[in-house]
């Protein structure tokens, strides 16, 4: 009998975890430590591109000033960049009143490292690919899947939207627009194989994935069984620190009692759900936060300091990551 879609991309999963890393490799990008600190300090915000509205504003207004504050190196964004329909063209002008016209802040001139999410598949997805778009504002960069090599940590920054059945078998009124990755169960098993060999190969201290969708969530959308059954099992087995992603429009922190991995999700960019929560396990659940902000990060060799914002600005949770010993405490 032959195997369903899903089994396939399993049974690829599978066979990511036996063969030899590839030659190929991602896109990679270099991201120098500050000499000073030896250190990254970077922000993550994710859901946001509303064009102001929805309190987006004020979110990126306390960005500017953490920015200040923490002297950031970059933004990371996990992507639904514009709303609702992603981009219509290069030209459209969603690019300027949701992104350049609103992240202001001299803090935030910074490189913003952007993935795709499922708006952004509703609309012309290779605009936002475009280095148009950099010429327009060289802070954009957005790639399907790439590398980030920060020295001492290297985010794997992954497409996670064609992983998801539901916008191929039941996309209801939506359309999406799959040129690029169509016949799809060729293009995830090649990402499969390019995920693994990346992690594999790494030798930074700390190996982090960026996506869009959740994994592990209390939120609104939960779980995203396909990345759980297929994505998760190549970050358990590569010794993956932390996996970060919005789609759930909240502030969350989830460490995993098997894996030790943190799933970070900073979906609070801007449109909100109130108290859609899921029930969780108290030991796991460290933050659900139903409103706007975004997160922070500081890295060094030794620890990963998180910290989670309110949309004024107001810390709601701090946790550091550590490698010598190999701990995770509140702070």
């Amino acid at each position: 009998m032959a195997l369903s879609l899903k089994e396939n991309i399993i049974l690829c999963a599978v066979l990511c975890l036996l063969i030899t890393p590839s030659v190929a490799e991602l896109p990679r990008f270099k991201q120098p430590l500050n000499e000073s600190r030896q250190s990254l300090h970077f922000l993550v915000v994710g859901d946001w591109g509303r064009k102001g509205t929805h309190n987006q504003s004020f979110v990126a207004n306390q960005m500017g000033i953490v920015g200040v504050k923490l002297n950031i190196d970059f933004v990371i964004s996990t992507g639904d960049n514009f709303y609702e329909d992603g981009l219509k063209g290069v030209e459209d002008p969603a690019f300027y009143e949701s992104f350049v016209d609103i992240y202001t802040a001299p803090s935030l001139q910074k490189t913003w490292y952007s993935v795709l999410g499922n708006h952004d598949y509703r609309g012309d997805v290779e605009a936002q690919l475009s280095p148009v778009l950099k010429e327009k504002d060289s802070r954009w960069l957005c790639l399907r899947s790439f590398i980030l090599d920060g020295e001492i940590v290297e985010f794997l920054f992954v497409d996670t939207t064609p992983f998801v059945d539901d916008y191929f078998q039941d996309p209801g009124e939506h359309t999406y627009d799959w040129e690029g990755v169509l016949p799809r169960m060729s293009y995830l098993s090649q990402l499969l194989v390019d995920v693994n060999s990346t992690l594999a190969k790494s030798k930074a201290k700390w190996k982090m994935v960026v996506g869009h969708h959740t994994i592990y969530s209390a939120g609104h959308h939960g779980n995203t069984e396909e990345l759980k059954q297929i994505l998760l099992p190549i970050l358990e087995a590569n010794n993956v620190d932390a996996y970060i992603n919005g789609h759930d429009h909240c502030l969350e922190h989830i460490i995993d009692k098997n894996s030790g991995i943190h799933f970070l999700t900073s979906g609070g960019g801007s449109k909100a759900w109130s108290s859609d929560i899921k029930p969780w396990n108290l030991e796991e659940l460290k933050l659900y936060y139903d409103g706007q902000g975004f997160m922070s990060m500081q890295i060094t060799e030794r620890n990963a300091d998180i910290i989670f914002y309110d949309v004024s600005g107001k810390p709601l949770h701090t946790w550091s990551i550590s490698k010598e010993p190999k701990l995770a405490a509140s702070i």
